[in-house]
């Protein structure tokens, strides 16, 4: 276990994060505290969750978690706002997620999604009000493209106010188009990555096949919205070679797919969703395994990023 700094905050985080989407969603209230204990024993200090993540119920488990366990200072707190992004959205969801959460300040606020309706100079506005007003410590974003963070980054050397210090990128074998230009800028600009979906919603885990029928009551199945990011030759392809490299280490295709995602250069932490204690330590032992370099290369071939 790796502690990263988390763009110019400050703060360091730990090389695995817990995303909280599974909490009151997927899983009850005593099996999210049961993962939470263990995350938090085996180092994990990121914890990541959103008002959208059952409609707050999984706001609501993690504040209910830390007043529990008395475990505020010990975690560094990410939440997001999403849908419509005026001012008075942002701030009202700020204040909404605080009283979920039941603490006084977020570490890091994020923008669940761009949106093109409202114009993203109120947006950042609205996180500058939230930073000055000590109900946010940093600010970041989810879903961005490239372009969108750099205005967004431009319009803090300008103007000043709140600077985007993190982004959270989907990114595993098949969607990596950000490798093109977006973990470039994070890099020049030290910019956060918390990249999520390491497993490609279940894609990589080997239980869907090509020319076979989607499993009742998977992932994909009753999220068909997943179905064309993955479903195409190059994701097929990734997954080919994906089995060669388990039959030829002997590896389960969750740990190759988890140690390629962890081991990225220019990422800060891997999120990981979690329905049981086993799936931390999963990513645990990914990442002490790690990959050499001839399986990272074939893992990797034959695919072409493509720009944001």
């Amino acid at each position: 276990m790796e502690y990263r700094p988390l763009g110019r905050t400050g703060l360091e985080v730990s090389s695995i994060g817990l995303g909280c989407v599974t909490f009151g969603r997927e899983i009850d209230k005593e099996t999210s505290f049961a993962v939470l204990d263990h995350a938090l024993e085996r180092g994990i200090n990121l914890l990541d969750t959103a008002e959208a993540y059952a409609a707050g119920e999984s706001e609501r488990v993690v504040g209910e978690w830390m007043a529990d366990r008395g475990t505020r200072d010990s975690v560094v707190l990410a939440t997001k706002v999403s849908g419509t992004l005026t001012r008075d959205r942002v701030i009202s969801s700020a204040e909404e997620s605080l009283q979920r959460l039941g603490v006084d300040v977020i570490d890091l606020f994020q923008l669940h999604v761009y949106d093109d309706a409202t114009p993203v100079d109120e947006t950042l506005g609205a996180l500058d009000t939230l930073v000055e007003q000590g109900k946010v410590k940093h600010v970041g974003c989810s879903n961005w493209g490239a372009w969108q963070l750099a205005h967004a980054l431009l319009r803090f050397a300008s103007e000043g106010g709140a600077r985007m210090e993190s982004v959270q990128p989907p990114y595993n074998l098949v969607q990596r188009e950000i490798e093109a230009d977006l973990l470039p800028l994070c890099r020049d600009q030290q910019v956060g990555v918390l990249s999520y979906s390491p497993l490609g919603a279940g894609f990589l885990t080997g239980k869907y096949r090509l020319g076979q029928d989607i499993p009742s009551g998977t992932r994909f199945d009753v999220m068909p919205g997943h179905q064309p990011i993955y479903f195409h030759d190059s994701g097929w392809a990734a997954l080919g070679r994906l089995d060669e490299a388990a039959a030829q280490t002997g590896r389960s295709l969750v740990d190759l797919a988890l140690s390629w995602a962890i081991a990225q250069a220019g990422v800060t932490s891997v999120l990981i969703g979690c329905r049981k204690i086993s799936h931390v330590d999963q990513a645990f032992e990914a990442e002490a395994a790690g990959l050499p370099e001839d399986v990272v290369a074939h893992l990797s071939a034959d695919s072409e990023p493509a720009g944001d």
